[in-house]
């Protein structure tokens, strides 16, 4: 029997702390690709984004032009929640239903993050998807993004590794 390999899924992210960074962080550990893109001086709400990010500033770009980019440049968006849709969070989806890109809403107050990782892998399979943005809440906003959303990336990238074709 030949196995069939699984292109690697790339992990995109504007690098913003909270679920942004911690995506980036999850790939990171993982050995998979990522990157994206962020605003023009390379900041995000805790100063100047380290250099092994490998994210590219958008010219003349704040946070929302480099979100709408990020939305863009991938397959899909993941956008994680706590309960309500609010700012950023909220602007990215209605990014991309503007850009008429698939997404799939990921309510973190109701979903463990390994169920959510489940999800996430059966919808990046259903669709096809190599580019996946991930977005939600910074730090500021929800203090539990980033353990929420490193946890289910780091589900999903196991799970994609231990999937049968």
């Amino acid at each position: 029997m030949m196995c069939m390999t699984m292109e690697p899924l790339t992990i995109i992210s504007g690098a913003q702390t909270g679920a942004d960074i911690a995506a980036l962080d999850a790939a990171l550990a993982a050995g998979i690709p990522c990157g994206g893109w962020v605003p023009d001086q390379r900041n995000n709400e805790a100063g100047p984004i380290p250099s092994h990010y490998p994210v590219q500033p958008l010219p003349g770009a704040g946070y929302k032009q480099r979100m709408v980019k990020n939305i863009e440049d991938s397959d899909a968006t993941a956008i994680v929640y706590f309960s309500d849709l609010e700012g950023g969070t909220e602007n990215t989806l209605v990014q991309c239903l503007r850009l008429k890109k698939r997404y799939k809403l990921i309510d973190a107050s109701e979903v463990p993050p390994d169920c959510a990782a489940i999800a996430l892998a059966r919808f990046v399979h259903q669709h096809t998807i190599h580019r996946l943005n991930i977005a939600g809440p910074r730090a500021s906003k929800q203090p539990d993004a980033y353990r929420y959303t490193y946890e289910m990336v780091t589900s999903l990238i196991g799970a994609r590794s231990r999937a049968e074709p």
